[in-house]
């Protein structure tokens, strides 16, 4: 029936049609073998085998309404007639030996293709990866789509030629990563070989597990990280960002495992992200402009952090951050700004709203600014934060630490700074 449909007259108007169910039928089998994994697995101590100014509080309607506008531009999601680069069709394997070459074939044929393409790293396996580079402009609009999963080399020497990253994204634009698989770091091996676990070891980098390098009209959705070797997630210079449902978790000892950087990067909404690390969720440092954090669940780790900024005198700016709904479970801060003592330093239009939980330390909030340029423009509006301990039964009543800025409260604010 197939092979008259192909032979007939039309067969160039079916032929879309064709391919589309083809698409469907690959990803709806993926999502089958899904149907019973929990969302959000134990973390365990190992590697899995799976394995402002006074004008801002009456500019967050127009800021939200902005970032929106940008945002639409973002990744506009591929044709029904895409076509498929699937990594096994180029050698992959997904059986333990290394696939780096595989995928590099694959990206080579993907990003220079002139239909709008499908990367795809197929279900139930794993993919062993050296470090390595998906480098851009590409000829149009690419879905990178990750079913499985894709882990890390064990080898430290693999990474001779670059300590500090493991995966790249660069020079992109209208790019989607996207899917329900896995990026594990595979990052005990640095973990236990890091001066904060082993004070007799000299401090050496470490790989920031993905990083987006220069992207623009940037989507990334639904994904899981784990276990990354430094920071899980990292946004460079990049403009225009969607940041969606992702969960990203290592346990709350590891060294180092920031779940999202934002550094240098302009109009990025982070929305509904599941974060346990053993450092900050989220942290925004210098050149981070506009950026919206809404719907994120943080713990273990260090809460949400601006900074630090300034350090050895240099130039360093964030402003128009908006953090809101938030639960923090047991981090060792909610929400953290901190400056060097600096002329160059500042931090200004941050609101915080709707923010719960706990904090394992006794501040809960902690604002530490410059003396000579302070924080400003700083908004608390609904928060709720207490102190348990890791070891109490119950909460208490958590501090605020306030140095040299200029804030507001507004609605029911717990801890407040002093003199508030």
């Amino acid at each position: 029936m197939c092979r008259q449909l192909l032979n007939s007259p039309c067969s160039h108007l079916l032929l879309p049609f064709l391919i589309a169910i083809a698409i469907s039928e690959i990803f709806s089998a993926c999502s089958a073998s899904y149907a019973d994994v929990d969302p959000l697995p134990p973390i365990s101590s190992g590697d899995h085998k799976e394995d402002h100014h006074q004008h801002y509080y009456e500019y967050s309607s127009e800021f939200s309404s902005m970032l929106k506008t940008r945002l639409e531009k973002a990744a506009p999601p591929p044709l029904a007639s895409s076509e498929i680069f699937n990594v096994d069709d180029y050698g992959a394997t997904g059986d333990g030996e290394d696939d780096t070459d595989a995928f590099k074939e694959a990206w080579r044929d993907a990003c220079s293709s002139t239909n709008n393409g499908i990367f795809l790293v197929p279900c139930e396996r794993i993919y062993h990866l050296k470090p390595i580079t998906f480098s851009g402009p590409c000829n149009s609009h690419l879905v990178f789509k990750i079913e499985g999963t894709i882990k890390a080399s064990p080898h430290i020497s693999d990474y001779e030629k670059d300590r500090r990253h493991w995966i790249i994204f660069q020079n992109l634009s209208g790019f989607t990563v996207e899917g329900k698989g896995i990026i594990n770091g595979n990052g005990r091996k640095w973990w236990l070989n890091s001066c904060k676990v082993n004070k007799t070891l000299p401090c050496k980098d470490a790989p920031t597990a993905v990083t987006f390098y220069q992207c623009t009209n940037l989507r990334v959705e639904g994904l899981r990280f784990r276990n990354a070797q430094k920071m899980h997630l990292s946004f460079q210079k990049c403009n225009n960002v969607k940041a969606l449902n992702l969960w990203i978790y290592a346990p709350g000892n590891s060294p180092n495992t920031d779940g999202i950087h934002v550094t240098g990067t302009q109009f990025i909404a982070i929305k509904n992200c599941h974060i346990m690390t053993g450092d900050d969720c989220i942290s925004i440092v210098s050149g981070s402009k506009n950026v919206r954090a809404k719907g994120i669940t943080c713990g273990p780790g260090h809460g949400i952090s601006i900074g630090s900024l300034g350090a050895g005198k240099s130039e360093a700016e964030v402003s128009n951050v908006v953090v809101d709904t938030a639960r923090f479970s047991g981090t060792s801060n909610g929400v953290r700004i901190k400056t060097w003592q600096a002329e160059a330093v500042q931090v200004s239009n941050v609101m915080y709203q709707n923010i719960r939980g706990t904090s394992a330390s006794q501040v809960a909030v902690k604002f530490d600014c410059s003396k000579s340029v302070p924080c400003q423009g700083i908004l608390l509006q609904d928060i709720n934060l207490a102190h348990k301990g890791k070891n109490d039964d119950k909460s208490t009543q958590a501090e605020a630490a306030c140095k040299n800025v200029k804030l507001k409260n507004r609605g029911r604010v717990s801890p407040q700074c002093a003199g508030r």
